[in-house]
């Protein structure tokens, strides 16, 4: 028995070696279905290949002619990159928004600190940026929210610099630069002073910010 059952063995590995099953399959086709397949093949490899070059040229024509920005949140430590072409000019780590959530205890308002992904362009440039405290930065300290705008402004926390890109997000500098690269913020893009001089400088109005 112990035999009989060796010899099945081998015949279910012989008859499941791929290489003879094509070999096999081969035989059994004639020399011109062999040069039909070939034919067929090469034809199907030179289609894919246009193709492919019509996807790289598209691409490329989707690439700004001028520097762009873009931002990887998910890399660890987080990322920036400001890029012309596909050079990359400056590679620099950066903080993100740290996920968290909070609620307002008194009128229900939910706020979601994340980084927004997509496609953002630079609106607005600003030196010597003030930042103007919204409510949930008072509600998240237990502070009152001040009637008096005044109250809100602070001056100094966002650096010497600041890239304002839409929906209160902007790109600024930082005095948490201890904590750089690390997905911190509350949906902003902190970096360095002297990396955000680099992208500030480069930047105008309508650059293109690609977060993702």
């Amino acid at each position: 028995m112990l035999g009989v059952a060796l010899l099945w063995m081998t015949i279910e590995v012989q008859a499941s070696n791929p290489a003879e099953q094509v070999e096999k399959a081969l035989l059994r086709k004639s020399p011109d279905q062999i040069a039909e397949e070939y034919v067929a093949l090469q034809q199907e490899v030179t289609a894919l290949r246009k193709q492919n070059s019509k996807l790289q040229r598209k691409a490329q024509g989707l690439v700004p002619e001028d520097p762009y920005i873009v931002v990887d949140t998910n890399a660890k430590p987080n990322r920036i990159f400001l890029k012309e072409g596909q050079q990359t000019l400056l590679d620099a780590i950066c903080s993100t928004g740290k996920g968290d959530t909070l609620r307002d205890p008194e009128k229900g308002r939910v706020w979601i600190f994340k980084t927004p992904l997509g496609v953002r362009t630079v609106k607005r440039k600003k030196i010597e940026p003030i930042w103007t405290k919204p409510d949930w930065a008072f509600i998240e300290e237990n502070e009152p929210i001040p009637k008096d705008r005044s109250k809100r402004l602070e001056e100094g926390v966002l650096g010497d610099y600041a890239l304002d890109i839409g929906d209160d997000y902007m790109i600024h500098g930082t005095i948490y630069t201890r904590l750089l690269g690390q997905p911190v913020t509350h949906g902003c893009i902190r970096l360095d002073d002297n990396d955000l001089k680099v992208i500030f400088d480069a930047s105008k109005k309508g650059t293109k910010v690609y977060i993702f």
